[in-house]
């Protein structure tokens, strides 16, 4: 048994030592994909309740609902919202405790006589229906474009709201001004009383275009996806993925890139002239894909692909790699799934045309595996050609 036993083991740290030399990058052709659902309008968020099922947002104002890895036809809630460019129902979270609370929360553009605006609002769900709207944080600056409205509950309670400067890029340093900021607010819509703007929900202030937040679990830093402006040939670049640190002045419009200065923060990586249009974003921490272990992954929308980035234990990008390069057009946000399947929302839709999908991403038994597998047997082999002394 104890012959057995140490053949298991050397197997298995010879099996995981082998995978761990190839998992610095990804081989697509180990991947499967599967469109789960489709023909919808410009899909946004896509967030799981911890009871396995999912909540969906589409620009149209549609809130959907996926049970059992299917969506279903309906909607189970439509709001009112103002589809002007890019805004329309955007961010959406689910409270920290929502098993009991079952509270919900969106973003959304809508219009009054005084223009666009963006709103915070808490729902209660209850046997897949909402009700009960809590409006948390009203006239966030909208427009069509730079609207942004990713939104998030980190580690510690609080609701992290990303805000675009909606084209008044003067205002982006302005601290009393709510777009072109990270804002972070507590779950009732109160300001946290630890907010280094005193009363303000301002969390960060210079930002542009952030439409990407995650934290990573080695060390809690939250890290941020978000557009620069326009490159050489008209479309976007100087994209940036930015550590944020409260209170901090991230340069926008007075900055482009890497401003070594020190009133500014220096992103931990930009794009110079390629274009990504950075969206969604999330850090990988399952074991079902093992080659996503630990990486940022990024959704891109003109980069039309997922970009893999290999981060350092502090933080700095190691490397890049992008994968589905134009397979499945403009990717709008990448999430994990409860059982570690990676879950992409396409954004090509628009102007009515609902041809936008859901597309799970799973592991494929490919050469890789069948190598690891031989090398294991092969261990096992090895070992038991040795009698072990007794202990």
């Amino acid at each position: 048994m104890n012959l057995i036993c140490v053949a298991l083991g050397i197997s298995f740290l010879a099996g995981i030592g082998f995978y761990n030399a190839f998992a610095q990058q990804v081989d697509e052709s180990h991947l499967h994909t599967k469109i789960i659902a489709s023909n919808l309008e410009n899909p946004w968020e896509l967030v799981f309740a911890p009871d396995g099922r999912a909540f969906l947002t589409e620009r149209t104002g549609n809130l959907d609902l996926m049970q059992n890895g299917t969506l279903q036809d309906e909607p189970i809630a439509h709001l009112q919202v103002t589809q002007a460019g890019e805004g329309g129902l955007l961010g959406l979270a689910l409270d920290p405790n929502f098993e009991a609370n079952h509270f919900l929360y969106l973003y959304y553009t809508y219009s009054d006589l005084e223009g666009l605006h963006n709103r915070v609002s808490r729902f209660t769900e209850s046997n897949g229906t909402i009700s009960q709207e809590k409006v948390l944080i009203d006239k966030i600056p909208a427009n069509t474009y730079h609207d942004d409205g990713r939104i998030k509950f980190g580690p510690d309670g609080k609701l992290y709201i990303t805000a675009g400067e909606a084209g008044r890029s003067d205002l982006a340093q302005n601290v009393t001004y709510l777009g072109g900021k990270i804002l972070r607010i507590n779950s009732d819509g109160t300001v946290p009383s630890d907010n280094l703007f005193e009363g303000s929900p301002v969390y960060t202030y210079g930002n542009r275009n952030p439409q990407g937040l995650d934290w990573d679990a080695r060390n809690g830093n939250l890290i941020e996806t978000e557009h620069g402006p326009s490159g050489e040939f008209g479309w976007h670049a100087h994209d940036e993925i930015n550590l944020i640190i409260p209170g901090k002045n991230y340069g926008w419009p007075d900055v482009i890139g890497m401003a070594n200065d020190s009133r500014f923060v220096n992103p931990i990586y930009q794009t110079g002239d390629i274009t990504w249009a950075p969206s969604g974003a999330t850090f990988y921490t399952s074991d079902k894909i093992p080659q996503f272990k630990g990486k940022f992954l990024v959704a891109t929308l003109m980069g039309q692909g997922l970009e893999v980035i290999t981060l350092d234990k502090d933080d700095k990008v190691v490397s890049t790699q992008k994968l589905f390069d134009g397979t499945f057009g403009r990717l709008r946000d990448v999430v994990q799934g409860p059982d570690g399947s990676l879950y992409l929302l396409t954004s090509n839709g628009g102007g009515g045309t609902a041809n936008d999908k859901i597309i799970q991403v799973v592991p494929e038994f490919g050469p890789t595996a069948a190598i690891v597998l031989a090398v294991s047997i092969s261990s096992i082999v090895v070992v038991s050609k040795f009698r072990l002394p007794k202990l």
